[in-house]
């Protein structure tokens, strides 16, 4: 378990970091002078008094430091989900073996737990780590020691509600992301804001270009904070309806395969 969470923060590292160079390197050779450039066409437009229709270029919406802030975060988060759905279909897929093979009309008494457990013993270690080996292991062992049927239920229960509470406690910074992304998104709006107020005496004057220009900052930050918030949001709801899901169907075989053949002595 202890080298599994060291691999698991080495991931989560270098999905950060391969997120900074990435996104990074997209603004600073497409987006910023796509951006830059679609601006510096409109002033010049506008300088030669030719009318000019604004466009919301998608490379301006995003171009701020803000959004690419985002996108960062957006990356890194998809990255952990993608990680914990991955380890997620390894443990989904031991619904579909045999771990226990025990024939219909069979009983189990407690001094065949320790032949049963053999099968699950016999398994690789990573995969003796899953949630289903690790709850039938333990219910059979809880059965050889104490031959008490209600022992037994009340530990493959206790198996999963602990897995689910920790897998619900290893989604906090995808919980934490996804409240930074449009706080990350104010911040570029009071940003945008407090430009504008300053160039406040040039809109006195005639001149509010620049007054526009920091009230985009302001509404595209927020813009594009909420609608990457609205997509980490749904990712995430998905991949706990599938964990949730996952410790129901660990439980539901652990009744259907072995608890009903247990026979207390």
């Amino acid at each position: 378990m202890k080298q599994k969470m060291s691999s698991e923060f080495i991931y989560q590292l270098f999905a950060l970091l391969i997120a900074i160079i990435v996104v990074h390197a997209l603004y600073v050779g497409v987006i910023r002078p796509s951006a830059k450039a679609h601006l510096e066409l409109e002033a010049a437009q506008q300088a030669a008094g030719e009318d000019v229709v604004t466009t919301r270029s998608l490379a301006v919406v995003i171009g701020n430091y803000e959004q690419e802030s985002c996108f960062i975060l957006l990356i890194w988060a998809l990255a952990i989900m993608g990680y914990k759905a991955r380890l997620g279909m390894r443990e989904r897929s031991m619904l579909d073996r045999h771990l226990l093979d025990i024939p219909e009309g069979t009983t189990v008494l407690p001094e065949d737990a320790r032949e049963y457990s053999r099968a699950i013993e016999a398994l690789p270690a990573a995969e003796q780590e899953y949630l289903l080996p690790r709850t039938l292991l333990s219910a059979l062992q809880r059965f050889a020691t104490t031959g008490s049927i209600q022992a037994v239920s009340d530990t493959i229960k206790e198996n999963c509600e602990i897995e689910s509470d920790r897998l619900d406690s290893e989604m906090s910074m995808v919980r934490y992301i996804a409240w930074a992304i449009p706080s990350i998104g104010f911040i570029g709006t009071v940003r945008g804001i407090g430009d504008a107020l300053g160039q406040a005496y040039k809109a006195v004057a005639g001149d509010i270009s620049g007054v526009t220009a920091s009230l985009g900052v302001a509404f595209n930050s927020t813009f594009v904070a909420l609608v990457l918030s609205i997509i980490i949001m749904f990712c995430l709801h998905q991949l706990q309806l599938s964990q949730e899901r996952l410790v129901l169907d660990s439980q539901r075989y652990a009744d259907k395969r072995l608890l009903r053949f247990l026979v207390a002595s």
